[in-house]
C-alpha cells in the first residue's frame, strides 16, 4: 500500500488492523521503470489492488500526462480527449475509504493542475466531470482478498472504457474474475481484450468523452 512521500504510516492502529505502511517515492520510480514503456503508453491499463491514497496510481498518471503534453498541447481538444483516455486506464482499489477518497482527489487534482496551467479559462467543466466519474467508478473502496464491497456480498465491478473516436464505449466486467486468472497489473491485453473474464455484465452506448456521467 502507499500514501505520501512525507510518512509511510499514518498510524499505529492502522498499520495493525491493515497492514497500512507506505511505499516510498524513491521505490516507487524503481519499479515503475521496470514497466517504463507502458507507463508512459496513455491506453496501457493498470490495476492497483491495495492502492492506498496513490503513489504508483499518480506517478502513472503523471508519466501519461507528460506523453499527452508531448503530443497534444497545441489541440485543447486532443488534449482533453487523450488525457480523459490517461485517467480512465487506472484503476484502484483500496479497503479503506478514506484511502479510496484521498487517491480519487489525488488523481483529479494531477490532472486539473495540468489542464488548468495549459488551458486557464478555457478549461470545460464538462470535461472536469467526466474525469471525476471516472475516477468514481475506477477508484473503488474494496477488499482485494474477497472481490467484494467492504462489509457486502457486493462484488467490486471494473469497467474497461475504449475509444472510437470522439466516443467512449464502456463496458463493466466483475473483478473475481481477473484476479482468479492472473496476477498481473493490467486489466486487458495489448488488443484492448479483457483478460481472464469469463463475460461482461453489461455494455453501454457509446458516448462522448465530454459526456461521460451525465446521465447518473
Amino acid at each position: 500500500m502507499e500514501g505520501t512521500k512525507e510518512t509511510q504510516v499514518k498510524s499505529k492502529k492502522r498499520v495493525a488492523d491493515h497492514g497500512e505502511v507506505f511505499t516510498n517515492e524513491r521505490e516507487v520510480n524503481a519499479m515503475l521503470d521496470l514497466v517504463k514503456q507502458e507507463t508512459e503508453r496513455i491506453d496501457s491499463r493498470f490495476l492497483e489492488p491495495a492502492c492506498g491514497n496513490g503513489n504508483f496510481l499518480a506517478e502513472v498518471l503523471r508519466r501519461k500526462l507528460n506523453t499527452v503534453d508531448s503530443r497534444y498541447t497545441k489541440s485543447q481538444t486532443e488534449w482533453e480527449q487523450y488525457a480523459i483516455v490517461a485517467v480512465s486506464s487506472i484503476y484502484g482499489v483500496d479497503i479503506l475509504e478514506d484511502n479510496a477518497e484521498e487517491c480519487r482527489q489525488r488523481l483529479f487534482t494531477i490532472f486539473d493542475d495540468r489542464y488548468t496551467a495549459h488551458f486557464k479559462s478555457r478549461c470545460k467543466p464538462k470535461c472536469r466531470r467526466s474525469v471525476l466519474f471516472l475516477l468514481g467508478k475506477n477508484i473503488i473502496n474494496g477488499d482485494a482478498t474477497n472481490y467484494c464491497i467492504p462489509n457486502t456480498d457486493k462484488p467490486i465491478i471494473f469497467s474497461e472504457w475504449t475509444p472510437i473516436g470522439k466516443k467512449i464505449q464502456r463496458k463493466d466486467w466483475v473483478f473475481e474474475s481477473l484476479a482468479k486468472g492472473s496476477y498481473q497489473l493490467r486489466l486487458f491485453d495489448e488488443n484492448d481484450e479483457p483478460q481472464f473474464f469469463d463475460k461482461s455484465i453489461k455494455q453501454y452506448t457509446p458516448v462522448d468523452y465530454l459526456k461521460l456521467g451525465e446521465d447518473e
